[in-house]
């Protein structure tokens, strides 16, 4: 039998998830000698032994890693003439220190929620972190929000500020504990505190801890806070939360009054899956988001007879919902025994809030009290918002245990950074064969998302030891994020690359599923704006791409926007233009006329008329929100889509009374609204006389919602069989963040494979906004290639 040495090389997320005690206990056990120990790459290791066992244990290291961990791949080689690894008590196996010298490469650590193990420990008396806030251990706890440069160890964190305790120390150094070199431990004797601030007080030091309300008294006072019906700041792992009762519909309405938010609908939090299951429905593969160790917000429908306010989400069927994540939350739920509301703890539209001392101060109109800690926060990261469409994921908002996560690339290249748009806003480095796509970071309104950009890029530069070559932007004259990156280009002496909106979303699709460059793909990329190559406004396109080419094969028939972002604001305005465009009155029977006033009326005529201040559009966004203010749904809005969320919510209800889109035996019903596909592109005025004459015969606002979605899928479905017959494409996909839409999403993935297309939707990146930067990146290497 013979004895060789192997050296394994893995990348992938491999440090900070229990790999290195996991070789070593897989060594032992097959009675193997050598070492491990992390590096910039990944982890490398030397194992040996009997040839037999070698392979046994090539095996394992794949098949039984650890839950946390992601091979991505595993190099082999044998390592000829080597003295062996002795030891008088048999095979010795070390874990060694950390190699820092050679070039990151390694993956960036999600953080991820207190697992099972902790949970147990937490409410154990008995234990020593009994009711400790911190708890965590290499199965769980906060990563990326803590980590100041690669490899993963505990002097590269925000933790390398508290020293260890002896028992710290020992269970850190046993490759036999559940904690062996999880760099966060801690326990109540040696780690980071928790304590309660009221709102007026005032006495604060350096780390922002004051008053004598500290440990369990701090959670006790937070909790009391919350019962009186007001609002607390929870400092939590990536940020603050703002807390309320969600059953409390004055502790409810005051949140919103001081945060200013009209409409737009607040995430709860509740202790358990038993918990979520008393106010939400949802399937087996929601249940399980829901539980996964990422724990994102998850939107699920809302039960007709719980007791939670009315005003969590006003006018939607559904509800953003969380499971508690860290030890911080447990305690909160386990005492208060309801769910609460957390929403992200920021003023409105200004980025989320990180440390103490910037929370009294920006939070401080907002808030009743702090729950508050001296763990530093390297990195803030708000939560993941996440829908289902049958078993399929679809990201809405990518953040806390997915970023940044990377995103495997088919190719490797050079460096690049891409900034993405100006809503969603998220960025991207390309590096090597990986693309790591940032956190949300918000959307660009202000000098404080627009700084949070700019600290964020340089982190994560830092972390991965970037160096781009070029920039990627949107091609938008007027994008803030687009003029920092042409002054960042400027000022480094690297190119700027300038990528059209719609042809980004295609290529984040590309990159995502790892599309060979000379693969053309032909894709619907439905959005509210995108600045087109003809200096229009787009939104509601067919196009092909293949590589760094783009064609616009068809389009929504262009209409008007009267007044620009007040047409966004009102869309009424949006439904009298296109009336207008249809030739038809302005007749006081109909919704979107009474919604607006005789003398607006007259002013929005005079424009139109003369295209004064009107900028032309083929946005699916804005015909969606036209068609909820045409059938009297909704005219006016206070956050970002709330028309097209409220006519999608009246649509699902009246096709899932009739068909179930997800119903593999069932086809999906054909609109009786004709889209006159004489000419290829969607015929808006010609659908809106449709709409019209149903009305006025007294058909159902719930009818013509639903027939709505159904001709968009119908024009959909021809387009997309004519494209195949002319260039013989037949994969389609979807993005663009209309295709939020999960009821549209749905019915066009069904009826397209249906007619046997392969349908590429998102799922790794969100279909808006936020999956730009990824397709940006994608494009400005195969130019730098070209």
């Amino acid at each position: 039998m013979s004895h060789e040495r192997w050296r394994f090389r893995l990348t992938g997320v491999v440090q900070g998830v229990g790999f290195r005690p996991f070789v070593y206990q897989l060594a032992r056990n097959h009675s193997l000698a050598g070492w491990v120990r992390n590096d910039s790459q990944g982890v490398v290791l030397e194992v040996e032994g009997d040839e037999p066992a070698l392979r046994i244990f090539k095996s394992d290291l794949v098949l039984k890693s650890p839950p946390l961990a992601v091979i991505e791949s595993v190099a082999v080689e044998t390592i000829p003439n080597q003295v062996r690894f002795v030891s008088l008590d048999g095979p010795q196996f070390d874990i060694l220190e950390s190699n820092h010298t050679m070039e990151i490469a390694t993956s960036i650590p999600a953080d991820v929620a207190t697992c099972n193990d902790c949970l147990v420990e937490l409410f154990d008396p008995t234990n020593r972190r009994f009711r400790y806030p911190f708890i965590n251990c290499t199965n769980c706890g906060p990563r990326f929000t803590i980590i100041e440069r690669l490899p993963y160890d505990r002097s590269s964190t925000t933790m390398r500020a508290f020293a260890m305790c002896s028992s710290c120390a020992a269970e850190y150094r046993d490759p036999l504990s559940r904690r062996f070199h999880a760099q966060p431990i801690a326990c109540d004797r040696c780690g980071p505190k928790i304590w309660w601030l009221e709102g007026n007080e005032h006495s604060m030091d350096a780390f922002g801890r004051a008053g004598p309300t500290k440990g369990e008294n701090a959670v006790a006072a937070c909790v009391d806070c919350i019962r009186k019906g007001k609002i607390a700041a929870v400092r939590g792992i990536g940020g603050f939360h703002l807390a309320c009762d969600a059953s409390n519909q004055l502790a409810v309405a005051l949140l919103r009054q001081r945060k200013g938010r009209v409409d737009k609908p607040f995430a709860i939090m509740v202790r358990d899956l038993e918990m979520a299951q008393e106010v939400v429905e949802g399937s087996l593969f929601d249940w399980q988001l829901l539980q996964s160790k990422e724990r994102p917000i998850v939107l699920l429908r809302k039960k007709a007879d719980t007791r939670l306010s009315a005003l969590l989400a006003p006018g939607n069927d559904f509800l953003g919902v969380m499971l508690a994540y860290s030890p911080v939350h447990h305690l909160l739920l386990s005492s208060y025994g309801q769910p609460l509301v957390m929403t992200s703890g920021n003023v409105s539209d200004e980025p989320i809030v990180n440390d103490s001392i910037e929370a009294k101060e920006r939070l401080k109109l907002l808030v009743d009290g702090f729950l508050l800690h001296d763990r530093p926060i390297h990195a803030v990261c708000d939560d993941s918002v996440v829908r289902s469409i049958g078993h399929s994921l679809l990201p809405i908002r990518r953040a806390r245990g997915y970023a940044p996560m990377p995103i495997r690339l088919l190719t490797e290249g050079e460096d690049v950074l891409a900034v993405g748009g100006e809503m969603k806003a998220t960025f991207c480095f390309a590096k090597g064969s990986h693309a790591y796509v940032s956190q949300h970071i918000g959307d660009m309104g202000n000098v404080e998302t627009l700084e949070s950009l700019n600290r964020n890029i340089h982190l994560l530069e830092t972390l991965l030891q970037a160096r781009p070559t070029c920039i990627a932007c949107d091609s938008h004259p007027g994008y803030l994020s687009a003029q920092w990156a042409r002054k960042l280009a400027t000022d480094s002496g690297i190119a700027i690359v300038e990528i059209q909106h719609h042809h980004a979303h295609l290529a984040s699709l590309a990159a995502e599923h790892q599309l060979a460059v000379e693969e053309p793909i032909f894709g619907f990329v439905f959005d509210g704006t995108g600045y087109g190559t003809d200096q229009t406004i787009w939104g509601g396109e067919a196009l092909v791409s293949q590589a760094t080419r783009l064609e616009r094969m068809s389009h929504l028939q262009p209409f008007l926007l009267p007044g620009g972002d007040a047409a966004i604001r009102h869309p009424y305005r949006v439904a009298l233009s296109l009336l207008d465009m249809a030739g038809l009155p302005w007749s006081t029977r109909l919704p979107c006329v009474q919604a607006c006033n005789v003398a607006e009326q007259k002013m929005l005529k005079r424009q139109l008329e003369r295209r004064i201040n009107c900028v032309s559009t083929t946005s699916m966004g804005r015909l969606f929100d036209a068609v909820a203010s045409l059938i009297g749904l909704r005219h006016s809005v206070s956050y970002e889509a709330q028309a097209a969320m409220e006519l999608e919510t009246l649509a699902a209800s009246e096709i899932n009374h009739h068909v179930d889109p997800c119903n593999q035996s069932l086809e999906v019903p054909r609109s009786v609204l004709d889209t006159k596909m004489d000419s290829f592109d969607f015929p808006v005025t010609y659908l809106v006389t449709q709409i019209v004459d149903g009305m006025q015969q007294g058909v159902s606002m719930g009818f013509l919602a639903a027939q709505f979605h159904l001709a968009v899928v119908d024009w959909m479905r021809t387009v997309a069989c004519r494209i195949r017959e002319t260039r013989g494409i037949t994969r389609v996909g979807l993005s663009g963040g209309v295709f939020q839409n999960a009821l549209l999403t749905q019915l066009a993935t069904k009826a397209l494979s249906q007619e046997r297309f392969n349908v590429l939707t998102h799922r790794l990146v969100p279909c808006n906004d936020g999956g730009l930067a990824l397709g940006q990146a994608w494009l400005a290497r195969l130019r730098q290639r070209n």
